[in-house]
């Protein structure tokens, strides 16, 4: 779901950030129409263009932006609209800095902060093995038996999606497997691939696992005896204020007027029912209640920065040793870049002393990315669509970003999260 290998991985913070020329492309189409709404103060003006340039020439039709510094939300703001049919036809809607987006991966650093959290209470040892935690059977591979929470929270747990199939989306090939229809469920993805054998040694390498992080949502409801949704609501958006946030569902008429509607070129065959209907893929192409702890969330940009709050210091969510967890090297310590993978967020040193921290999510009809970064600045744009074959680069909203960063001489002072809330 989310490749972090090509990305540009935040140095120093905006004033080292490789310069990207906000002008380097000519817009795609001179008609497309972008609405706004929300706060851009003056000072911060860089910010929106670089958005809107952005947004203009993907043809994007939903996305968001919001920007901190200290704690304070600055600049909140919703681009694009969308229309959803309804009971009483099709509602058009302009998309609100407090619209309600698929974040895709950006949902691992709140499973990471759950299980911090469930480990700050007393109830889970970092170390304790996977495979007992959940009762899996390690005689496909006993190697399995190495796996822990803390290698799992860290993309050490032995299983890579460039050897064998992300098991998040073999839904067909599991069902297939397993002799049984679709939809799968969580408990047939852990049994096919708990059959299967390891890639490669647990805590030997770095190999990003949607699957592992969904197994951690599954400890997460062994441990705490909750649901995984009902734990992190309670345990830690409610404590930071937070209450939109929601898991996804995988069709458009589970959802609401307050979600954004997701687009995409691409295609697949329904994997919730044994139809074979094709069908957009972002509706019904994966199945989001599968993704939960994975990548499940529905969140909106001054949501995401607020949640970036809780790691600023510690306070009622997480505690200093949870915090200090959070960004820890792993055991087979730094890449050659000089970054490394904590519990659901890329880490590196800057050059004042602290860390940046930062992730990106992407699936068929949604891409996202959330810094935190020098000076206690923070900022997560999201979008209703993600790069597919021809269009420009998503990834360059690193950058554009980070460039944007060093365009505000003086901060404004007033802060939105209230008007957010």
């Amino acid at each position: 779901m989310t490749t972090l290998s090509r990305r540009r991985l935040l140095q120093t913070g905006a004033a080292a950030v490789p310069a990207i020329a906000l002008g380097a492309r000519p817009a795609r189409a001179a008609s497309f129409s972008l609405p706004v709404t929300g706060v851009v103060p003056s000072s911060m003006a860089g910010f929106d263009q670089a958005m809107q340039k952005y947004v203009t020439e993907r043809e994007i039709g939903c996305a968001q932006l919001a920007v901190a510094k200290n704690g304070k939300i600055l600049l909140a703001r919703g681009y694009g609209s969308y229309t959803r049919t309804t009971s009483e036809g099709r509602v058009f809607a302009r998309v609100q800095p407090t619209s309600l987006f698929r974040i895709a991966s950006l949902s691992k650093n709140i499973t990471g902060a759950a299980i911090a959290r469930l480990a700050q209470d007393g109830k889970l040892s970092l170390t304790a093995p996977v495979a007992s935690l959940l009762g899996l059977s390690a005689d496909a591979d006993p190697r399995l038996a190495q796996v822990t929470v803390t290698r799992l929270l860290q993309h050490l747990g032995g299983w890579d999606r460039a050897v064998s199939p992300d098991q998040l989306w073999a839904d067909h090939t599991i069902a297939a497997s397993l002799g049984i229809s679709l939809p799968v469920d969580h408990a047939d993805i852990m049994k096919w691939s708990t059959a299967r054998k390891l890639d490669y040694d647990p805590g030997t390498k770095y190999a990003y696992s949607n699957y592992g992080y969904m197994l951690l949502g599954r400890i997460i409801e062994k441990v705490s005896g909750m649901s995984y949704e009902a734990y992190v609501k309670q345990k830690l958006l409610a404590p930071a204020g937070i209450t939109r946030m929601k898991l996804g569902r995988s069709l458009m008429t589970e959802t609401g007027m307050s979600e954004v509607t997701y687009t995409s070129k691409l295609t697949n065959k329904t994997v919730l029912d044994d139809s074979g209907t094709v069908v957009p893929y972002p509706y019904g192409g994966f199945n989001m209640p599968n993704q939960d702890a994975n990548g499940g969330w529905l969140a909106s940009a001054v949501d995401m920065v607020k949640w970036g709050f809780v790691f600023d210091k510690a306070g009622t969510v997480l505690n200093s040793t949870s915090l200090s967890r959070i960004f820890a090297k792993p055991e087979i310590g730094m890449n050659s870049g000089g970054s490394w993978y904590g519990f659901g967020w890329s880490v590196r040193n800057n050059n004042v002393g602290t860390l940046n921290t930062w992730h990106t999510g992407s699936m068929p009809g949604t891409f996202s990315f959330f810094a935190r970064i020098q000076n206690g600045v923070s900022y997560c744009a999201i979008f209703n669509r993600r790069e597919e074959t021809g269009s420009p680069d998503f990834d360059s909203i690193d950058p554009i970003l980070g460039q944007a960063t060093g365009t505000v001489t003086t901060w404004p002072t007033t802060d939105l999260t209230p008007k957010y809330f």
